[in-house]
């Protein structure tokens, strides 16, 4: 499908959200201040809900090595140093930790080389801005050492730092590696928020999955009924499989030391663990609700991130690809934080278009 051409608003710094997945990134930036106008994604599902949510963005369903730089220049009438802020997050399983044993071993997965596909929109482009948001290791790969010393060469004054979104309005425990650069002008951090939301504030009002209306919140879970005596016997509002008594613990978990949160529940009065694309399976983590006997819902772990009630997600028949998609996303109000110094330092400056 040919991305329509659209004209760039004056009343808004303008944004382009790269590896946009299922949009947490765009509603995050649109929070803090910016027009989105161009995102880039390859996965149909994740296209599919952007869409849904993103109407007035134009989108490139596309592998991002596939797509030319003048291609972004045609369609949205962009000079270099026209664009405010180029954004994203490419694909982080190859820098996760679970993948590099704490950073013990090196995995070289072809995913780490798209980070260096940012550089040749930068260069085209010339944002006044560039954020890149990733897993904490993605700071001692070689890829990303590369990226910051092409950024200093071209004119960008970046920093780096590992941030958790729980300190910026997300009821999620989340470690992330935020980089931030501005091309002439230094560009601070923005600063924890004071309240931090819990699982109560993002889920407590939420009805028993089943009729609710919300087809990503009655989708069906199948235990075994072992399993399900098992999460029945986990006390309620933080318990922990380690609380059960020995008879009770699956034979694995008897073998296994590590991973002791899973087949966990979560506390209504603190963040949620980080949610991941195994965060409809409690065998996968602490994603046991904090009451009820089964594991948190799609909407549910939305919630978590920090998507609002009624973003749209498309009817899938399968908790794995919806839980995948969520699990990658960038929770907003994070990146929210962010964008609004972003915003406000680009203005300051004279540097961004907005004319307020």
């Amino acid at each position: 499908m040919k991305p329509t051409t659209r004209a760039v608003h004056e009343d808004r710094p303008t944004a382009i959200d790269l590896f946009s997945g299922c949009g947490g990134l765009t509603l995050g930036l649109k929070q803090g201040g910016f027009e989105v106008i161009g995102a880039v994604d390859n996965d149909p599902l994740s296209i599919e809900t952007y869409k849904a949510n993103h109407k007035d963005v134009t989108v490139w369903p596309t592998d991002i090595r596939e797509l030319k730089p003048a291609q972004i220049q045609s369609t949205l009438n962009l000079e270099p140093g026209d664009l405010d802020l180029l954004a994203g997050c490419s694909p982080c399983q190859g820098f996760s930790t679970m993948r590099t044993l704490n950073g013990a071993l090196r995995v070289d997965d072809p995913r780490n080389d798209l980070l260096l596909e940012v550089l040749r929109f930068v260069d085209a482009l010339r944002p006044k801005a560039v954020m890149i948001e990733n897993v904490p290791g993605l700071a001692d790969d070689e890829s990303f050492q590369v990226f910051c010393g092409r950024m200093e060469n071209g004119g960008y004054h970046g920093d780096q730092d590992v941030l958790n979104a729980a300190e910026y309005g997300v009821p999620q425990r989340r470690k992330r590696l935020i980089y931030i650069a501005g091309l002439e002008i230094k560009i601070p951090f923005a600063e924890p928020v004071q309240d931090t939301l819990t699982v109560r504030d993002a889920i407590g009002d939420l009805p028993e999955p089943g009729e609710s209306g919300d087809p990503i919140h009655d989708l069906p879970e199948k235990r075994t009924p072992r399993v399900m005596q098992l999460i029945q016997r986990i006390p309620q509002d933080g318990g922990s499989r380690t609380d059960l008594p020995v008879q009770f613990q699956l034979d694995c978990h008897k073998r296994c030391n590590g991973f002791k949160d899973v087949y966990g529940r979560m506390a209504w009065s603190e963040v949620s663990p980080t949610i991941t694309s195994g965060c409809f399976n409690p065998s996968k983590g602490r994603f046991l609700h904090p009451e009820a006997n089964r594991a948190i819902t799609m909407r549910e772990a939305a919630l978590l991130q920090g998507f609002p009630g009624d973003y749209k997600f498309p009817k899938a028949t399968s908790k794995s690809s919806l839980a995948m998609m969520i699990g990658n996303a960038l929770p907003p109000a994070f990146i929210a934080a962010h964008a609004k110094v972003i915003h406000d330092t680009l203005k300051d400056s004279g540097g961004a278009t907005n004319r307020d």
